[in-house]
């Protein structure tokens, strides 16, 4: 076990910094910045009466997200101190899935996932995404406006992730509400949970009874002998993690685009690719801002701050994200050019390059049907969800000249 300097307690600090509070949305890096003056581990609620501990160090993080000994992914401890009705509890709740698990046990669920995400060929998803984009500008094209959040980049998602897991276009939307309240916290959440928890187990015992060509089967079917229940709680965190992050990481970037008239001609014309804006997110406004939530098997010292059992440990990739925008910066370029986005360790992002697929094909097609995508609103006056853990649009308005993608000639 690795043991780490002397420390104080965090709850003999000041006040916990309230990640809840509607001004966390508007303007997170006044709240990263108080947490950061108390030491690379800070002190904070997640929501009310739910503190936790949270990393804004980079080396802190990564001591963390590797130190498997010490620390645990189980939240089963903390949960029994947590009120039933907590608006977090959809986000953190225990399930048996890689995520919530250690060891060999992790391992075996996140083989499976690989496996099974390693069946989906870079050809077909791009496909599946294409399609995806044109089912989607035949609905906004020819109004000749959009909300690029609610029309495009949360219902673009939701339709690739049935398509993937063999549910059709018109599931969609209930994916997509249900995922939107349970995420954003609030007095929804709860409400968002179920209905996401109704989603998925009425879509693997579907697939129990009859297989096909899609990720639940491929999971139903994989060696690691994974049963109905233990499948079911692989695609409640696959869609999740895969729908929300994405979600974001697409509208965070298309807003960036779209906010730099400069920035978005060289990318229509081909002279600056999409990835470069899509890295640039990732580095300073990571779309899952605050998570890779850890557990400490017992009280310890751990840098600088006297760290209880059974008490949340949130990585807050978005602090780290801004204090190295604020202080590394050379050139107009990071000096390192690296970021925590996808997290590290053994519980690392096991589909990245799908995400990230995803993301640059999804935002390539959008704009060669619409090249002429004007935003309604400055990027300083677009509005944010609330919650402590993601960094995500409300809405991103936009107009351009009407359009649909089945006008003769018009194919990108």
């Amino acid at each position: 076990m690795t043991t780490y300097p002397p420390a104080q307690d965090a709850f003999s600090r000041s006040a916990p910094v309230r990640l809840w509070e509607d001004g966390f949305a508007v303007d997170p890096y006044r709240y990263y910045a108080a947490l950061a003056k108390q030491g690379p581990v800070g002190w904070a609620e997640l929501a009310p009466g739910v503190p936790a501990y949270v990393v804004t160090g980079r080396r802190a993080a990564l001591d963390l997200l590797h130190d498997t000994e010490t620390f645990s992914h189980d939240p089963r401890p903390w949960e029994s101190t947590v009120a039933d009705d907590s608006p977090v509890l959809g986000m953190m709740r225990w399930r048996p899935n890689t995520l919530f698990a250690d060891g060999a046990e992790h391992l075996r669920y996140r083989t499976a996932l690989i496996d099974s995400f390693d069946l989906v060929e870079p050809h077909d998803l791009r496909e599946r995404v294409h399609r995806a984009v044109h089912v989607l500008v035949s609905r906004f094209g020819p109004r000749g406006e959009a909300d690029l959040v609610g029309d495009f980049a949360r219902p673009l998602m939701a339709l690739v992730f049935n398509s993937l897991f063999g549910l059709p276009e018109s599931q969609s939307e209930r994916l997509n509400a249900a995922l939107g309240k349970m995420i954003e916290g609030g007095a929804q959440a709860a409400e968002g949970e179920q209905e996401f928890g109704g989603y998925v187990l009425e879509l693997i015992a579907g697939k129990v009874q009859r297989r096909g060509e899609d990720m639940p089967s491929a999971l139903l079917e994989h060696p690691a002998g994974l049963s109905p229940e233990e499948v079911t709680h692989q695609v409640f965190l696959t869609l999740g993690a895969g729908h929300e992050p994405t979600t974001n990481l697409i509208s965070n970037a298309l807003s960036r685009i779209l906010g730099n008239p400069l920035y978005y001609s060289t990318l229509t014309n081909g002279a600056r690719p999409v990835m470069e804006a899509v890295v640039e997110v990732l580095h300073h406004e990571t779309p899952l801002a605050n998570y890779g939530i850890h557990y400490a098997r017992k009280a310890l010292t751990f840098h600088g701050t006297w760290i209880r059992a059974a008490v949340p440990i949130v990585i807050s990739y978005g602090a780290m994200a801004h204090f190295a925008e604020q202080t590394d910066l050379k050139d107009g370029r990071p000096r390192d050019a690296s970021h925590m986005s996808w997290s590290a360790g053994p519980h690392a992002c096991p589909v990245k390059q799908h995400a990230l697929l995803i993301t640059t094909e999804a935002i390539e097609r959008l704009t060669q049907w619409l090249p002429d995508l004007r935003p309604v609103l400055p990027r300083e006056r677009l509005t944010w969800r609330p919650g402590p853990f993601v960094r995500s649009l409300t809405a991103l308005p936009v107009r351009f000249s009407p359009r649909a993608p089945d006008q003769p000639g018009e194919s990108p």
